[in-house]
């Protein structure tokens, strides 16, 4: 009996720590700034925890089953907070309010367990090895519980179904402690009737998660959603309506098969034309080929790499058969190398110089994304273009995000490149910019490719044109032990969505 609850400290502390790290997730995907979210999370979770320890102390008599009906609590608010806070983001404007207060709860009734289950095991340990054993399966369950969540739990299971599976785990351990007691509890049979019920409910939401999660998502996207899936990296969703594809990555739209050729023309063509016989380009983000369809148009291009860090992204590209129409099967191109790598890891380890180099990654909505936008990462780019290539990075909107904008301008300048700022105008977007970043003077090209649906050399000189609305403003320069521009970004868009 000992044994098996010292296996309950494991399994208990397991899922604890699951709740934990899948609300910071969902946070993070839902609020963006993942630094923010989880040390919020984490320190409002501890401190819950602390508070349930606290008010152990007034639990009395009948330990054995008020550890029962924690452990049952635990289960049903735990194992169906994601559903909860994914219907809540979806249907109700008090997601913040939501989460914070489940996180206290759940919080509350983790930290009342192991005081609970040192009191019940005092009397078959002693003092010493009832708190080193104690705690080493906690300790234990926790490790466990940090790598299954990111390489098997989030990835293979989903958030959902990921929480319900945990909350059925705490089921079972209520069940199996009014087992282990049977004979010392009154009432047993109403305990176990209370067991089977949650476990039932859970079991239910385990089998319908997929549904569940598609009822949230439905809300979110207007249009039908196609294709969702979630990897180690982010949520991925293709909606469709009519003819009209978009992908949208942890909620943010990445493209409209409808102007996506604006955007992918204007981020590749003037930096790509103005290079006398390019023949290598490298490729940092754009996982859907769009911008590599646009690099194979110019005939001197021999070899294409492309580095993006979510392989379920670039084989979703590379095996939908509509997809792969609409980049052209740039991603099967003989030419075509993909690489499913963090980018700034990869960088620093591959030493090859390229003529011209996209940097196509989302917007900096998080320091993840925001350290791909620091001097650290523009000296490494620096570093990697030949003495007369360029370098073209998308750089979000200068009309709605202006400082951002600007920021990135200033500190691909303080590296030591010379920064030509553009823009365009992408009707699913808004105004969007990009800077081309390069070692020597840029020359626009005086013509362009005769199978362009947007540019031409007449409306490739305006893109260089800035209305007052988005001229330059002081910013600071953005680097790896600040991240102002994830400030400036959150901010900016903030109000915007207002």
């Amino acid at each position: 009996m000992t044994y098996a609850l010292l296996i309950s400290v494991f399994v208990i502390a397991t899922c604890g720590l699951v709740y934990e790290l899948i609300a910071g997730t969902l946070a993070s995907y839902l609020l963006g700034d993942s630094v923010t979210q989880f040390s919020t999370i984490i320190g409002t979770y501890l401190f819950s925890m602390g508070m349930g320890s606290y008010l152990s102390r007034h639990i009395g008599k009948g330990l054995i089953g008020k550890f029962i009906q924690i452990e049952l609590f635990v289960g049903i608010l735990g194992g169906s907070s994601a559903s909860v806070l994914f219907l809540v983001f979806s249907y109700l404007g008090t997601f913040k309010l939501i989460l914070y207060f489940l996180v206290v709860l759940v919080g509350i009734l983790v930290g009342l367990e192991i005081p609970l289950l040192l009191r019940i095991l005092k009397a078959r340990l002693q003092f010493k090895d009832l708190v080193s054993q104690v705690l080493t399966f906690d300790y234990l369950g926790a490790l466990v519980a940090s790598l299954l969540f990111p390489v098997f739990l989030a990835p293979k299971l989903g958030l959902v179904r990921t929480c319900f599976l945990f909350g059925l785990i705490n089921a079972l351990v209520a069940a199996w402690t009014a087992w282990l007691f049977r004979e010392q509890l009154p009432q047993v049979k109403w305990i176990r009737a209370e067991c089977g019920a949650v476990t039932l409910l859970l079991l239910l939401g385990f089998v319908y998660a997929n549904q569940i999660t598609a009822l949230a998502e439905e809300s979110l996207y207007s249009d039908e959603i196609v294709f969702a899936k979630s990897s180690p990296y982010q949520r991925i969703v293709l909606t469709r309506w009519k003819d009209d594809l978009r992908l949208f990555l942890n909620g943010h739209l990445q493209f409209s098969s409808r102007d996506e050729y604006r955007y992918h023309e204007a981020l590749v063509h003037p930096g790509l034309q103005s290079i006398a016989n390019p023949r290598t380009v490298l490729v940092l983000g754009g996982g859907d080929g769009l911008a590599v369809r646009e690099i194979l148009k110019h005939p001197s291009i021999e070899a294409v790499t492309l580095v993006d860090l979510d392989p379920e992204v670039t084989g979703l590209f590379r095996s939908n058969p509509i997809l792969r129409q609409l980049n052209q099967d740039s991603l099967n191109s003989s030419k075509t190398k993909i690489i499913n790598a963090d980018a700034f890891v990869w960088l620093e380890q591959n030493p090859a110089c390229y003529d011209f180099v996209v940097v196509d990654f989302p917007d900096p909505t998080n320091h993840s994304l925001g350290k791909l936008y620091t001097t650290a990462f523009y000296r490494l780019l620096h570093k990697h273009l030949a003495e007369n290539g360029a370098a073209v990075i998308q750089s979000t909107s200068p009309l709605f995000a202006r400082q951002s904008f600007w920021c990135i301008v200033r500190t691909l300048e303080s590296v030591g490149l010379r920064a030509t700022p553009y823009h365009t105008y992408v009707p699913s977007f808004g105004e969007w910019g990009f800077v081309i970043a390069s070692k020597q003077t840029y020359i626009p090209p005086g013509s362009y490719l005769e199978n362009l649906k947007f540019l031409t050399a007449d409306t490739a000189a305006g893109l260089f044109h800035f209305p007052k609305d988005m001229h330059p403003v002081d910013v600071e320069i953005n680097r790896l032990n600040n991240q102002v521009l994830v400030q400036y970004y959150e901010s900016e868009w903030r109000q915007v969505t207002q």
